[in-house]
């Protein structure tokens, strides 16, 4: 009777620290997907701070463009501006819509 109880009792251990590991193994799965979806977050976060705080300004933007261009951009009418469409094997060219958003 002892050596049943015995076996049975390591038979359940077995049994109990497989099934422990199994859901550890994925709790750690979900654990790494976890981490690896932060850290592609944190990078977007970054890149959209570094974004927002180089064209936050309308005073940085023409500092840049003096910096960098130097007086070559000038300023358009917005209904000037076209939209280029070259799906059709031609060059078409369209205007560019203007929707108010307070309608």
């Amino acid at each position: 009777m002892r050596k049943i109880l015995t076996i049975s009792l390591i038979f359940s251990l077995i049994v109990i620290t497989s099934l422990v590991k199994n859901s550890t193994k994925k709790i750690d799965e979900e654990l790494f997907s976890l981490k690896e979806n932060i850290s592609d977050l944190n990078l977007e976060l970054d890149n959209m701070k570094l974004e927002f705080d180089y064209l936050s300004s309308a005073e940085k933007l023409i500092n840049y463009q003096n910096l960098y261009f130097e007086n070559k951009l000038t300023r358009k009418n917005i209904n000037e501006i076209q939209i280029i469409d070259f799906t059709r094997g031609k060059i078409l060219t369209n205007d560019v819509k203007i929707i108010d958003s307070e309608e």
